[in-house]
């Protein structure tokens, strides 16, 4: 059988060799034209042969094409070039399921996805399984914690399906500098350092995880020019052994869907497995009173308590997050003060929701390339105090497949009576189409100056790559 690898952008490289390493035949389009001279040596390494869709004609028989979930063609426009084939089609998600089939059945795996919150939770969940050495895939690199010691195995690695592997396999050489091979089989005894693994995605899971959590479905945006959705791609978290849900989300969108071990949370719904009964917030430190009844754990039980935690979590939109973390735990039945412990542990992260002082003022920042109308909202919601606050909004635009919907964050703006200051690409834009005056600032490190000489406290809200803004 062939294998047709597409997408050589996100991820395809990693898949096409990995095939290739056990014996696949394999072939590999680069559909979006951004192959480097570095992988394409690997492929002709390989020999994974790079193709064209033209090139199809050439080959008969089955043809096992592996395809991203946001791809822009149709299975029919791919088999119009060879109708002959006997074509089957796999997910990338899917491919990565099989390709770690033989690989951690003695860790703990999570799997996060959602339209919000991801990376701060990936790194809450971290704190709760810290004595468990996590591994962590996310948006803010691939990582290695090991007795209070933190490994950066790659900064720059994208939250795709095949960057799962690529993280294990960089783990597996950082723990092991020298292999032991013997009859060409690596020798894996007592070489591995973790024994947990968080794995952030963002359209959808790959299926390995204990436990795949669910944050959120807050915008429902299109993907695959419009044949697919987010909601359609997060389906695949029910793949996992163990689902964590939003209640919300899950009425909304998977209500249909059939899985015995399916566990929700929410702020407000009394019939979910685990909601909030009560939070008093504070910028510092909020107090979260839960409730939790017939949660389904990875070992077959059911469970049922309370709990009261302390955590860094000013807003309901953290809270919420804070509770898809708590009820993942219990899931894998983490004990109820290691989470409590955890949970208080987690002091925010830069990058998403942050906290520090700069001079007398309070700075919040939320630096994310997934901010979008609603996530502004809730930052903003979260200041019981705006008057002694600028609140400056900017950022960049092309960096998720998700943009803002500038009427109505415009139309937001509008209703503000906060000092506002605009900034960056996405700020400029906003200023031609609101009626409020707002300072208009072409720098954004320049905000920062403006809340420390009018002795002002700042919430900035910026949408973009925080590695790329603190490379500045």
């Amino acid at each position: 059988m062939n294998n047709l690898v597409i997408d050589l952008t996100h991820g395809g490289v990693k898949i096409a060799i990995s095939l290739a390493k056990k014996g696949k035949n394999v072939l590999a389009y680069d559909i979006y034209n951004t192959l480097n001279s570095i992988d394409a040596r690997m492929l002709e390494i390989y020999n994974v042969e790079l193709v064209k869709l033209e090139d199809l004609s050439n080959f008969k028989g089955d043809m096992n094409v592996i395809y991203p979930i946001h791809m822009p063609l149709t299975f029919e426009e791919i088999k119009s070039y060879n109708p002959d084939l006997n074509y089957t089609f796999q997910t990338h998600h899917e491919i990565i399921k099989e390709l770690l089939s033989d690989w951690g059945d003695d860790i703990l795996k999570v799997e996060i996805t959602g339209v919000k919150g991801k990376t701060s939770s990936v790194f809450m969940l971290k704190e709760v399984l810290i004595e468990k050495n996590p591994l962590i895939l996310s948006s803010l690199g691939a990582l290695l914690f090991e007795n209070e010691n933190r490994y950066i195995l790659k900064r720059n690695i994208s939250i795709t399906p095949a960057n799962i592997k690529e993280t294990i396999d960089l783990a597996y050489k950082i723990a092991n500098p020298v292999c032991q091979i013997s009859e060409g089989i690596v020798k894996s005894e007592n070489l591995r350092k973790y024994d947990s693994a968080i794995f952030e995605s963002s359209l959808g899971v790959s299926g390995i995880g204990d436990v795949g959590l669910l944050l959120n479905i807050v915008e429902d945006y299109p993907i695959a020019k419009g044949r697919s959705s987010a909601s359609q791609a997060k389906k695949q978290v029910f793949r996992c052994n163990v689902v964590v849900c939003e209640k919300e989300a899950y009425d909304k969108y998977y209500s249909d869907v059939k899985h015995e071990k399916t566990n929700t949370f929410s702020l407000s719904d009394e019939t979910a497995n685990l909601y909030l009964n009560n939070a008093n917030y504070t910028l510092d430190e909020t107090t979260i009173d839960i409730t939790y009844n017939g949660v389904k754990t990875i070992n077959d039980n059911i469970i049922n308590g309370k709990l009261t935690l302390k955590t860094f979590a000013p807003g309901k939109h953290n809270v919420s997050n804070v509770l898809g973390v708590i009820l993942t735990a219990l899931s894998l039945e983490i004990d109820a003060d290691t989470i409590m412990n955890g949970i208080k542990n987690y002091k925010g992260i830069p990058g998403r929701t942050n906290k520090k002082l700069i001079g007398n003022s309070i700075i919040i920042e939320e630096i994310n390339p997934g901010i979008n109308v609603t996530a502004i909202k809730e930052s903003i919601n979260m200041i019981n105090n705006l008057d002694d606050y600028y609140v400056a909004i900017g950022g960049d635009y092309g960096i998720t497949c998700e943009e803002i919907d500038e009427k109505q964050l415009s139309e937001f703006i509008d209703t503000l009576t906060c000092d506002i200051i605009l900034t960056g690409d996405v700020g400029r834009s906003i200023s031609e189409k609101i009626s409020k005056k707002c300072k208009l600032i072409r720098n954004y490190e320049d905000v920062y100056d403006i809340a420390l000489e009018n002795n002002k406290n700042l919430l900035f809200i910026y949408r973009s790559d925080y590695r790329k803004l603190s490379q500045r």
